[in-house]
């Protein structure tokens, strides 16, 4: 490769990457530009200069690694190689977690005892994509593998003390919960392609 057509992560350590496709159903198996979501999510991973790791790796051996973890969820799984790059290289510069977040734009209800009431300002709310970027030396100090729902996950690192920083994701990483989502989130990236 000519050292022109290098990305700004290719001289850093790459980092170890995870597909996350459990707990999702048969989601992550279905085709959007005739490929598996979960396949996608790899490809994106990999291009963006991460190695991709099995799920099956044993969370002690990834701890002492030493390498920073990108945690990417098989329902982001057009998200762009150069986010999650900029998520990587963000986590790394400041230490602190990074998760990649889309602004929420239904209305959310705040539901008390059975009954709806109160309307949230969606200005103040952010819903969990893609990626989970945790640097190595928090990695180091988690007992365990982080949980396979992002938004648990972000949870959970910040009750640890590890406060977690959000970056604004581009509409190709939003999040598909159904078919029908994967069909349109086809349709927002075939020009992509």
């Amino acid at each position: 490769m000519d050292h022109a057509d290098r990305g700004p992560w290719d001289d850093a350590p790459r980092g170890l990457g995870l597909v996350l496709d459990e707990e999702r159903g048969s989601l992550p198996y279905a085709l959007i530009h005739g490929e598996s979501l979960v396949a996608c999510a790899a490809w994106a991973l990999g291009e963006s200069g991460v190695d991709l790791v099995d799920a099956s790796i044993d969370w002690a051996a990834i701890a002492e690694s030493g390498e920073d973890l990108v945690l990417h969820d098989a329902l982001c799984p057009m998200t762009p190689p150069d986010f999650i790059a900029s998520c990587l290289e963000h986590a790394r510069a400041t230490g602190r977690p990074v998760v990649g977040v889309r602004p929420v734009t239904d209305t959310v209800k705040v539901v008390d005892e059975g009954l709806v009431g109160d309307t949230l300002d969606r200005d103040s709310l952010l819903a969990v994509a893609a990626p989970l970027v945790v640097p190595a030396g928090v990695v180091a100090g988690l007992l365990r593998r982080p949980a396979a729902d992002l938004a648990r996950a972000v949870a959970d690192l910040a009750a640890a003390g590890h406060p977690v920083e959000t970056l604004t994701a581009p509409p190709q990483a939003r999040r598909v919960a159904s078919l029908e989502d994967v069909r349109l989130l086809g349709a927002l990236t075939s020009a992509q392609g």
